[in-house]
């Protein structure tokens, strides 16, 4: 989850704790909302691969490699070969009525996303969410290079693509109920005092991760992003956050290098573990998506 860079360095085997507390947490189904930034990093959610399946929090890196293959997966392989990306379209005005989506989502070819939900057993509004924020990014910061794949991968460790617990993601892109991390109060987590006021998080004295992609309040205020086009930037909509998440990730450069990416991944949640798994599931994703 990002933090904004809040949060300070710890010890490598602190920042595995942080990890493997964060997935008992999530996998645990205490509440019905999505993880917190671990106390090692920008992106502290663990899920499940969007399954709401119940997985061993020991084993949470070891099931998102493939077997025989390396976890540190070049980005080349991240992201999906260019007759895999994105199809991209002019919206149908009437087409879009219909399937309830506007601004990025909008642009995305429906039979691509159709074909690469079921390929990849991503929900279809989220893959509509994470490839609008792609072509998005190809206008916006073309020299990022960043695919929808890594997007869905942070996707399903943060949220399980906005399923963690007992929400989901609506017609309209929103995660009912909202998606929130535990208080970040200094116990299992690195502490960080309340940024919002408890506006995004309902937590006055500390704060909490919220949303599909789990931003800390604060630096949801620096990042935030309005992807869908209705005026709001909403932590909880999934055409908001990807386009956020995108435009964070972008800022460590070109994705397409892999040293880049994975600074990228690692700002986002400063565990190596995490960029692993991250890389892992990307891969898989993009694999998929080649049928």
């Amino acid at each position: 989850m990002p933090d904004g860079g809040r949060r300070g360095h710890a010890w490598p085997m602190v920042m595995l704790a942080a990890f493997l507390a964060l997935a008992v947490w999530m996998f645990g189904g205490a509440i019905t909302s999505a993880e917190p930034h671990s106390s090692a990093g920008v992106g502290g959610s663990r899920q499940a691969a969007g399954s709401g399946e119940s997985v061993d929090p020991g084993e949470l890196v070891a099931a998102e490699t493939p077997e025989g293959e390396d976890a540190a997966v070049p980005a080349d392989v991240v992201r999906p070969a260019a007759s895999d990306t994105v199809s991209d379209t002019t919206p149908d005005a009437a087409a879009v009525a219909r399937a309830g989506t506007r601004g990025n989502a909008a642009h995305v070819d429906p039979a691509w996303a159709s074909e690469q939900a079921a390929r990849t057993g991503i929900p279809l509004r989220a893959l509509l969410g994470y490839a609008g924020a792609e072509l998005a990014m190809r206008s916006e910061a073309p020299g990022c290079r960043i695919g929808w794949s890594t997007l869905a991968a942070i996707g399903r460790l943060e949220s399980g693509h906005g399923t963690h617990g007992r929400s989901s993601l609506g017609d309209d892109g929103v995660a009912r109920p909202a998606i929130l991390g535990p208080d970040l109060d200094g116990e299992q987590f690195d502490r960080i005092d309340d940024t919002d006021g408890g506006v995004l998080d309902g937590s006055p004295a500390t704060d909490r991760a919220v949303g599909p992609m789990q931003f800390i309040p604060s630096t949801w205020q620096e990042w935030r992003a309005d992807g869908n086009a209705d005026g709001i930037a909403d932590p909880q909509q999934i055409d908001d956050v990807s386009l956020a998440a995108a435009r964070y990730l972008c800022n460590s450069g070109d994705l397409s290098d892999p040293a880049a990416w994975r600074s990228a991944v690692f700002a986002y949640n400063h565990v190596d573990a995490y960029v692993d798994a991250v890389a892992a599931a990307a891969s898989d994703y993009a694999e998929r998506a080649r049928g």
